[in-house]
């Protein structure tokens, strides 16, 4: 199906596992890869984090293939891949147990029907100690639910405010 959508670009058909942490095709979803953008929050400049109006100077942008989010703080990144989520298709993502298991927790809101877009992910370092994310490696795993039947109403109807996001997109109201 991602195949015969355009639904994930690049699409890797197999899992890869070699020395990194999984990303590809998994049994009944698909591990996306986290891109080469951070944005690593700070209390610096002693702004205020509201999602009503969220101030730019809540954080530091960093690129580069690890990116050390420090304890008890949280980071917001791209995936690699972008998603073109059909009519019938709605997603949730958990995080990837290598990371979990470090105390490294990725949130992400579901996909909905007709959503496309580079996902922003929520990085969370809830661990006393700095931590470690690799970029183009896995982060989260999308696990893809299909309807019988069509929405009423899609994200793409509705034209969401984050629909075709590319790379890290800040909060919007």
């Amino acid at each position: 199906m991602a195949l015969e959508h355009g639904m994930i670009e690049p699409f890797e058909e197999k899992q890869v596992r070699e020395g990194v942490i999984s990303f590809g095709l998994s049994s009944y979803g698909y591990d996306m890869r986290v891109a080469r953008n951070f944005r690593i929050f700070t209390n610096v400049n002693s702004a205020i984090v509201d999602p009503k109006e969220f101030d730019a100077r809540s954080f530091v942008e960093y690129e580069g293939d690890v990116c050390i989010i420090p304890p008890n703080s949280f980071a917001l990144a791209s995936s690699v891949e972008y998603f073109r989520i059909p009519r019938t298709i709605m997603t949730i993502c958990v995080g990837k147990s290598t990371y979990a298991r470090c105390g490294i927790i990725t949130n992400v809101t579901p996909f909905e029907p007709e959503w496309e877009g580079h996902v922003t992910l929520e990085i969370s370092n809830t661990t006393p100690l700095p931590a470690k994310i690799y970029a183009g490696e896995g982060i989260s795993q999308v696990l893809f639910f299909e309807s019988d039947e069509a929405c009423e109403v899609s994200y793409g109807d509705r034209k969401g405010k984050y629909q075709k996001q590319v790379g890290v997109t800040l909060p919007k109201i």
